[in-house]
Formats: C-alpha cells, structure tokens, sequence
C-alpha cells in the first residue's frame, strides 16, 4: 500500500525561494505552485494542498505585506515556521555578459536586497512577481541584456548562465516562512520553546494600545513581532499581527492573554507552534 505523498502549496514558479524551503522542511513533499498568494491560501482551504509554505518577513526588506492583510482573512492557522538563508544569483541567457545588460528583474524583496550590484551596475530593475518567475521569463526572452535575480537552483531549470553569485546585500539576508494548515495544531505544553501568534483589534478607546499591550511587560512575556494594518481601508480601525516567546498554557502568558482580551474588540490565536531551531539560536546568540 503506497502513501501518497502530501501537497504544500506555495506562491510562484518552481524553483522559487519558497520551493527550496518546502524541500527542506518536507523531504519527499509535491510542491504545488500558485500564481498569488490568494490562490495558495485558497489551495490550502479547498484541500487541494495539504498545507501552505508562505513568506512572512525577511530580514532585509522586513515584512511581506499581502500576508499581513490575508492571513487573518483566511481562517488558517500557522502550525510551524522556517527560516531559509537567502542567496540570490543574477543569471542571464547563455553567452550574456555583466557589460551588456541593460534590466536585471525579480521579485521586488529581491530586487531591495540587492541594491548594490543594480547599482554598480548601472541597469534598471524591473518588478516581476516572484524570483523563478523572472528567470523563466528571461530565459523563454532569449535576450542578452536581460538578467533576473533567483535562487541557484532556477539558473538550471530554466538554462540559464549565472554571471555573479551571492549579490545580495547583507550576509544575514533570511526569509521567515509560516506553514499553514486548514485546522489548528497547538504544541504540546512544555515540549520545548513555542511560538504564539494571535490578532487582534484594540477597542476605540483612548490608550486601549498601551493598556492592551502592559500584561505582556507586567508579566514578563517577550513580544518578538507587532504588526500594524487597516482594515478593509478603514482608517479609524486598525489590526494588528503579534507573536510572543510562549505557549498559552504558561501562567505568564495567559495572564496577559487575559488582559490584551480585555481591551480589545477581537482577539484570535492563528497559531501555537514549535520555534525553528534559526529561531532559538539567533536568540541565544543576541540574548
């Protein structure tokens, strides 16, 4: 009797930042590729996908904003994370040169995190929708003065020269993935550093920010991440996107729990999930 293998949708074209991660995180796995980040989400919902390998943030470009505005639409939950090292490749048709190229394109995050080689050499970048994307574009071109930047693993899918290795700007340069899945999947209690990550909207009352957010100061709760956003354009009403150090079983973190719950209109946990070992070192190393 054979298993059939499971799906995990991600946003782009094989060969994506976002495949790599899949294959890392899930040896074996059928990597499902999705034009927008809406249609991974609905992949996910629908079943189609098993579960979702989905950027949220980058240590250089910071946050993926779709994510922030569709992520508490979705009715997902985040059962994991992944940190995946950025090295980005500036590749070109075969016989191209660095002195001959007019664009080098990508997805815009890529396109922020290697400003320096875009600018040493002197060419326009263009915006395309995911890095795999515009090596394939660049490739099926056949053009000489076109370049895309993407992952080494792009440049032999879709034949392509690589003229300069690892271009981006900073060594650190990592993406933060969240694994997402139609149903909730808490960490077991004291089974090892845990990741909570919640919305929520504050109540339309004067200080209801600073008041919701005391209990995490008051009872010793590290707040990793806090994201701001409108919604549905509303001006006057504002979402917000948190993680913490904990699990919600902790004294500690239930407490402040309690009392964000007690300042806000909406409260809603998206996910209770072990911390990447990325994670913990980093922490470790910064403690």
């Amino acid at each position: 009797m054979t298993t059939e293998p499971m799906t995990i949708a991600f946003q782009g074209e094989p060969g994506a930042n976002s495949h790599i991660a899949i294959d890392e995180a899930y040896p074996g796995a059928k990597a499902l590729p999705c034009a927008t980040f809406e249609d991974a989400l609905a992949a996910i919902s629908s079943g189609e996908a098993d579960l979702g390998m989905i950027p949220i943030e980058n240590s250089v470009a910071g946050r993926v904003a779709d994510i922030h505005h569709l992520l508490p639409k979705s009715n997902l939950f985040i059962v994991g994370e992944w940190f995946l090292p950025i090295h980005h490749q500036l590749m070109a048709p075969r016989g191209a040169t660095l002195d001959g190229l007019k664009t080098i394109e990508s997805h815009v995050h890529a396109l922020g995190q290697c400003r320096n080689i875009i600018r040493k050499l002197g060419v326009r970048s263009i915006v395309a929708p995911d890095t795999a994307g515009s090596a394939r574009a660049v490739a099926a071109a056949g053009d000489k003065t076109r370049a895309a930047l993407a992952p080494k693993i792009a440049a032999g899918i879709y034949g392509l020269d690589i003229l300069a290795e690892d271009v981006e700007d900073e060594h650190h340069n990592t993406t933060r993935f969240v694994i997402l899945a139609r149903e909730p999947k808490w960490a077991a209690h004291d089974s090892g550093a845990t990741v909570t990550s919640f919305v929520f909207r504050v109540r339309n009352l004067p200080a209801a920010l600073y008041k919701a957010l005391g209990g995490f100061a008051t009872n010793g709760v590290n707040m990793t991440k806090l994201e701001s956003y409108m919604v549905e354009g509303n001006f006057a009403a504002t979402q917000f996107f948190a993680d913490v150090d904990g699990h919600p079983d902790d004294q500690n973190l239930a407490y402040a729990l309690e009392e964000l719950k007690f300042f806000s209109a909406e409260l809603r946990i998206v996910g209770v999930y072990p911390a990447h070992p990325f994670r913990i070192a980093f922490n470790g190393k910064n403690g």
